[in-house]
């Protein structure tokens, strides 16, 4: 092959016009391919749910209905006890109650198995009971009327016979779940109670117990008959388990006229 200057010269040219055409041909190309960039599609925000949020804030004074609700000290509140979302562990369908006696909590079912979970207070020793129930009627701020048989172990409850008004001090509290049987009322009652350090505790006459502000959340959440499994634990043993003595003693004496049956 020849290495004359004349040659080189040639190949040198020749480099520089292919070099030159390739790039107008890259050039071309790249003029007629355009990269879309596709925006992110914007994040929504899942709907506030009160089941969440801060301790102090869920259980702050508050005007409810008219009355005045005072607040729940939540330093003295143990933190199991508090309102909160957990992993579902009855494996009940969504809408289910579920009481567990042994561990004082109530668990309101949801989709994606998930639960609310409340602190409750229970039956004291004599008035425990487990079984089934449905809530089929609800009421806020229910008159409490005791029954007869705990006026006669009570006397100094006679003069609420026909009625105890309802307010922050009445033994139902803010909100009243009434608990059905075959189409028969149980005359066991979720409700709210003025007693909040009574919550983990047995200290009730049979029904469960609620902070106020807790039973005002399950209220708004239980629109339609709810099925309710009081159970001793959530064992499989448990979970199989009938209804036992009931010894527990109704702490009303019937549903109000102007109750909301559920449907």
């Amino acid at each position: 092959m020849s290495d004359s200057p004349l040659f080189s010269e040639r190949l040198d040219r020749r480099a520089f016009l292919g070099a030159s055409a390739f790039g107008a041909v890259s050039m071309a190309l790249s003029a007629c391919t355009t990269t879309e960039v596709v925006a992110p599609p914007p994040v929504v925000a899942a709907p506030p749910d009160t089941a969440f949020g801060d301790t102090a804030t869920m259980y702050a004074a508050r005007t409810d209905e008219g009355y005045q609700l005072p607040a729940i000290p939540v330093a003295k509140l143990d933190p199991k006890f508090v309102r909160q979302i957990v992993a579902d562990p009855t494996g009940e369908k969504p809408g289910t109650i579920v009481v567990d006696v042994s561990e004082h909590f109530l668990y309101l079912v949801r989709d994606g198995g998930k639960a609310i979970r409340y602190g409750v207070s229970l039956g004291k020793a004599g008035f425990g009971w487990t079984g089934s129930a449905v809530v089929q009627a609800r009421k806020k701020w229910p008159v409490w009327t005791p029954p007869p048989e705990m006026i006669q172990r009570r006397p100094e409850l006679a003069k609420f016979k026909d009625g105890m008004p309802p307010g922050p001090q009445s033994p139902l509290g803010a909100r009243a779940l009434y608990l059905f049987r075959d189409g028969k009322d149980t005359m066991y009652r979720l409700h709210g109670t003025p007693e909040w350090d009574s919550i983990g505790k047995n200290a009730s006459s049979g029904c469960v117990r609620f902070m106020n502000q807790d039973i005002i959340d399950l209220y708004s959440r239980v629109n339609g008959p709810a099925q309710v499994f009081v159970r001793p634990n959530l064992s499989a043993a448990g979970k199989i388990m009938a209804v036992s003595s009931r010894t527990a003693e109704p702490i009303d004496a019937g549903v109000p006229k102007d109750a909301e049956f559920l449907k």
